[in-house]
């Protein structure tokens, strides 16, 4: 799990999320090392050992070099190289292969502060999409071993604040969240060509976050009949500060909001989807400013009834959520400088399994005792 710290994007300008080392970047990992995706400075794994037996440590700590504070830090598909973005306007790569770590790309065409990076499929070449308080999305593909831009995308009037790839069964297309309300898709259609829509007035105010649903419909693992195709639909969640988790779905090539969830009380700050390999529940994690945390789930084969579950009231913001690949394990990152790993029992109870403090690479297994003063 990648866990934001250090200055938060907003359409209200920059806020605090805590301190931080603007240079520094620590990987975490265990001796399994199941990747969670998520955002910031730090990025967390963990494995198949039990949890309770302390499975995340440092195993390398990255000095980016960056002069201002660290955005995003994302892996990509191997895990062979990490990403970093900062507000010093630049995006990092290297290559961080047996502890070691290598610059391989110092990325420069943002004009201000850099939130958020996002890896596309390597099915693709090496591409990385990159989203700026300018108002920017770029872009960036690697060809004979340098990087250059492959696309600049300028139709926001606000802050870009989150981008999320699509699961490749869908080709190489881009959700873009900003604050001026609106969200893009972005969808290469060959020849250096890429189809915009945006969905005007998404998210009153402005969106904060954006993230693809599996492209497998729920229960198609079960249902599918022998020997044909899985039925693929594009959709993805979106959080914003009009306080509202929004669900949207294209039909005949044209974007529908699907649903709207209601819980939280504050803005929504960061959503996420959980994978899946057509098992027939849907899952959906939002946090937000105000401190809580929750589940959504969805047995409905049709996708119309979404039920929510607290699974947790912090005493302070929380930024973000970031599932594990597996969509068992999710990590929260927030205001009071933790992240914490929750793990669902089979009652249907969701537990803290483990709790990190940022940037310390100490880590804390909670007990029985603990879960319950929480």
């Amino acid at each position: 799990m990648a866990s934001l710290e250090g200055t938060e994007r907003g359409n209200t300008g920059e806020r605090t999320g805590g301190e931080l080392d603007t240079r520094w970047v620590q990987i975490k990992i265990d001796l399994e090392g199941t990747v969670f995706r998520g955002y910031g400075a730090t990025v967390w794994t963990h494995g198949v050992l039990p949890l309770s037996q302390n499975p995340v440590s440092v195993i390398n700590t990255v000095d980016t070099s960056h002069e201002d504070m660290i955005h995003d830090a994302q892996m990509d598909y191997y895990g062979t190289r990490l990403a970093t973005c900062s507000s010093d306007r630049t995006v990092k790569i290297f290559d961080v292969k047996n502890g070691g770590q290598i610059l391989v790309a110092d990325l420069r065409g943002h004009e201000g502060p850099v939130w958020q990076i996002a890896w596309a499929h390597p099915m693709f070449g090496n591409i990385l999409a990159s989203c700026s308080y300018d108002r920017k999305v770029i872009i960036w593909k690697e060809e004979n071993g340098a990087w250059d831009k492959m696309y600049e995308y300028c139709g926001h009037e606000s802050s870009v604040n989150s981008v999320c790839w699509g699961p490749y069964d869908f080709g190489l297309i881009l959700a873009c969240g900003s604050s001026d309300g609106a969200i893009s898709l972005l969808t290469f259609t060959g020849d250096q060509q890429w189809d915009v829509k945006k969905i005007s007035n998404a998210h009153t105010i402005g969106c904060n976050a954006v993230s693809w649903a599996p492209a497998v419909v729920p229960g198609s693992l079960i249902d599918q009949p022998s020997g044909q195709k899985p039925n693929y639909v594009k959709r993805f969640v979106s959080g914003g500060c009009d306080n509202l988790v929004k669900l949207w779905k294209e039909e005949d090539g044209q974007w529908k909001e699907d649903q709207k969830l209601e819980a939280h009380s504050d803005w929504v700050r960061d959503v996420g989807w959980a994978p899946s390999i057509g098992l027939p529940t849907s899952t959906i994690a939002s946090c937000s400013q105000d401190g809580r945390v929750f589940i959504w789930t969805c047995d409905d084969p049709a996708g119309n009834t979404w039920t929510a579950k607290l699974l947790h009231k912090f005493s302070d913001v929380v930024w973000h959520v970031s599932w594990s690949i597996t969509g068992n394990i999710l990590a929260v990152s927030g205001g009071d400088n933790k992240v914490t790993l929750w793990k669902e029992s089979m009652d249907g109870q969701w537990a803290c399994i483990s709790d990190v403090s940022k940037g310390q690479g100490a880590v804390s297994s909670i007990t029985d005792t603990q879960q319950n003063e929480q």
